[in-house]
């Protein structure tokens, strides 16, 4: 049945990871012009630190964006407001994700250590998928308001 399944993925593969792409860069690119989101970490940016090594080993930048917003308030709208994107600790499905890597992931790690590696109360890390990017742009919108 596994095989079965993993057969029957790998078709639409291809498809899903142009999805993803598509939409994490246009999802990133909007979250980069909310007055409410202070940085956006996506490696399909231009000025991030990882773009030309991926660009030269990759064909796509993947649907993981990582953004810092302006309070804890506005992490808190967002993870209670949402109504498309899931609130979840495991990330990475065709459906759009959001996470709080703070008081999900990061919770067994010092509070030193997570400041030193960007890790802070007001980090969200989201998932893109394959849903209409217009569709979860409008959701975050809502959330953000």
């Amino acid at each position: 049945m596994d095989s079965w399944i993993l057969l029957r993925g790998i078709k639409t593969l291809a498809l899903r990871m142009q999805k993803h792409n598509e939409n994490a860069m246009k999802v990133a690119t909007w979250l980069r012009n909310h007055p409410k989101v202070e940085k956006v970490y996506y490696v399909g940016f231009e000025d991030h630190k990882d773009y030309e090594v991926t660009k030269r080993q990759t064909t796509g930048f993947g649907g993981m964006i990582s953004f810092r917003v302006d309070s804890i308030e506005t992490v808190n709208n967002i993870l209670n407001r949402l109504q498309l994107v899931t609130f979840a600790e495991s990330l990475g499905g065709v459906e759009s994700l959001i996470t709080h890597p703070v008081s999900r992931t990061h919770t067994e790690i010092s509070e030193d250590i997570r400041e030193a590696l960007g890790i802070t109360d007001t980090l969200l890390r989201l998932s893109v998928g394959i849903e209409d990017a217009d569709d979860i742009i409008a959701d975050l919108e809502q959330a953000l308001r």
